[in-house]
Parts: C-alpha cells; structure tokens; sequence
C-alpha cells in the first residue's frame, strides 16, 4: 500500500508558546468543562506498533503502571469538587496490563461514570475474560472498548502492528460482540485510501465478522490521522479559528485532560491531553484543580491530529 510522504518539521517552530515563527500570536484553547479524564496506565504493551505516537512496547516503562489509590485520588477529586466529568478513557500502553486494571475500572463505574478502554483485544484482555464478565454484569453498557483495528486487511492492519497481530484482535472483537460488550473500533489514515474507501472496508469486515458496528458512525469507527512529530504541519495562530470555521471549544482540552505516572516520580501528573505523554511543556499539575487552565497549541500533533485533523480521542 502507498504511503503518505510529508516534508520533514522546520525545527524553529513550536519553541515559544505565545507567538508562532513569524511572529503571529499562538492560539489557545481553555478549558470548557472537564468532561473526560483520561488515565494512562502505563507504556508497557504486549507489541510494539510501527507508528506509536507514545513508544509503547514490552520494554518500554517510561510511563509506570498506574495504581489504583492514584486513580482512585482523581475520582474523589471529581467527586468533591464535583466537576462535571462523566467519561473515564484508560489508555496506554497495553491498558489490561496494567495489575490494577479491573480494580480501577469497578471503581469507575461503582461510581456511576462511564469508563471506555483502549485495547488491542489481544492476550492481556482475554486473560480477563471472567473478571471483564463480571464488571459487564453488574455495571452494564458503562462499560465500553474500543479496539484498535489499524486496517479492515490482515496486512494493512500486520504493516502497523507487527507479523501474528491480526487474528489475535480479531478474536477478541468477536469475543467481546459475542459477549453483549458495547464495542467501538479505531483505525488509522495511514494509507493513501480516501475516507469513504476506508469506511466502506471496514463496513464489509464488520458485515462478515456481524459486528454490531456502522462504519459510517464517525464514534463507532475513528479513524485518526497519522501523528508525525517530525512531519512539518502549519502552526495555529488565533486567526486559524475564523479561516478554518473552527472554535476552540471543539478542541480535545477544551473537555479533556490525562493523568500519567513517570517512571520513579512521587506521583502522578496531569498533561494537556492523550497525544503528548513525554513534553514538560504539556505538564499542568499534580491535581485537576491545578489543570484547569488554558493550552498553548505548540505542539505538531496539536494541528495534525485535532485542528486540522479533526479528530479527538473522545466524543
């Protein structure tokens, strides 16, 4: 399959938080309501992916795995401040690696949030299949996967994921329909398929394997454009709002943000969102309290994926 091929990032850009390269001032996006919170559960994955924006790997740690009394912190922190967050993402990583994955996951949903999972639905979660049958039964349809699915081919998908990865996720999108799981797919722009094309391959997997899930859904399918750090992009000055009919509000951290544990750090930490796990730039805080300010859009992935891309981890 054809790749995309993008000229290489101007390396002056995104060195200065308030103004662009040429002088323009930076757009900023502030914090509309904290709708989601997103827990990274650590970077250890059972494969390592071509095209992982955050590394992950079998022998990657930079991120440690989350407990469950650190998750359980942002959970009272929610509660006592009562903040208006009604969704729970878990990513990684490998989420179900994770030793306290099923014990956060029924505190989530002990108390009446929805929690969505991030997975490749390979041997860590059917490992789990008794206790995930569990949280279905007593918590219902508040529970939610979603499966990465890198293309509706076995080698579109095995380009991206590595030799053996297909079927292994197959299996286990089946398992979980099978099993009443409310499930969504995500895919990837990694080709040079248009948008309808991709759909439409994905709708006939779906349709053969009777998957309960419409490709044309723009929730049910995501598919997330490609995330190239050193790939050049346009920087987004405040003047992109009115030229691309876009609003700030639209933006993943106008309702989102993420907590991550640092390999050997005290405590976890709040970043601006999902795409930048690594950048101090992007570090708000120990609490949500501390998070809920504005986000200098001075990052590649904040144009790639979110403004120009249009995309978000959540809807």
């Amino acid at each position: 399959m054809d790749q995309i091929v993008k000229p290489r990032l101007d390396l002056a850009k995104f060195r200065d938080p308030a103004v662009t390269l040429d002088g323009s001032t930076r757009a900023t996006v502030a914090l509309r309501t904290l709708e989601t919170l997103w827990f990274n559960t650590g970077t250890l994955c059972n494969i390592a992916c071509a095209g992982c924006y955050i590394e992950s790997s079998p022998r990657n740690d930079r991120l440690s795995y989350l407990t469950r009394a650190e998750a359980r912190s942002y959970l009272d922190e929610i509660a006592a401040d009562r903040l208006p967050t009604g969704l729970i993402g878990f990513t990684g990583g490998e989420p179900f690696m994770n030793p306290d994955i099923v014990g956060m996951l029924d505190d989530v949903l002990g108390a009446g949030l929805q929690a969505l999972v991030l997975t490749n639905a390979m041997a860590p979660m059917r490992r789990l299949r008794e206790p995930l049958l569990a949280l279905r039964r007593t918590h219902g349809d508040r529970l939610k996967i979603r499966v990465s699915l890198d293309h509706y081919t076995s080698a579109g998908h095995e380009d991206e994921r590595g030799p053996n990865s297909w079927q292994p996720t197959i299996d286990g999108l089946v398992w979980l329909a099978a099993h009443g799981f409310p499930i969504d797919v995500a895919g990837r722009k990694r080709t040079a398929e248009a948008e309808p094309a991709l759909r439409a391959g994905y709708a006939a997997l779906f349709a053969d394997l009777r998957l309960p899930i419409d490709a044309a859904d723009p929730v049910r399918l995501m598919l997330f454009p490609e995330m190239d750090p050193a790939a050049d992009v346009p920087e987004i000055t405040t003047a992109c709002w009115g030229i691309l009919h876009k609003s700030p509000d639209d933006i993943m951290c106008a309702s989102a943000r993420m907590v991550v544990k640092r390999k050997d750090a005290a405590a976890p930490t709040v970043m601006a969102c999902t795409l930048v796990p690594y950048d101090p730039a992007f570090e708000m805080g120990r609490t949500l309290r501390q998070a809920a300010r504005s986000v200098a859009l001075n990052h590649p992935y904040c144009a790639s994926f979110c403004v120009l891309g249009g995309a978000a981890c959540s809807r």
